[in-house]
């Protein structure tokens, strides 16, 4: 699945990919496999995206307000950025960027973030559209 996702990657960035043909590919099941807890294992690739498969939850530490540390709760995150609800199932994209000095946190969806200084690993969740 890293090298359809490298491959993905590759071709969104120089706008070759639009996303109707992501969507398609999400839609199929060629793309997104279930997201994992957090972004630890996979945000040493700055730049690199994901296409993920979430259930939204509350639960989980969260760690900054639209760009994220690399530990926090993916699920918890996505709520958190209005994405998806507790519960419901969607996908997501998660795109590895530079870490920040400082992560602010803030109340948004029920989800409450919390500040922290800096981390060594960041991501950035958007709604996949299509």
């Amino acid at each position: 699945m890293k090298v359809v996702q490298e491959l993905v990657t590759y071709f969104d960035r120089r706008g070759k990919l639009p996303a109707r043909q992501i969507k398609k590919l999400l839609d199929d099941g060629l793309l997104a496999a279930d997201a994992p807890v957090n972004m630890l294992d996979l945000s040493d690739d700055i730049g690199m995206t994901f296409y993920f498969r979430i259930c939204g939850a509350i639960e989980g530490s969260v760690w900054g307000t639209d760009i994220y540390a690399g530990d926090s709760a993916l699920a918890a995150a996505a709520v958190h950025a209005g994405l998806v609800k507790p519960g419901e199932t969607t996908f997501i994209k998660v795109t590895v960027v530079s870490p920040l000095a400082q992560y602010t946190g803030s109340v948004r969806n029920g989800v409450t973030s919390n500040d922290f200084g800096r981390f060594g690993k960041a991501y950035r969740l958007s709604a996949v559209n299509g």
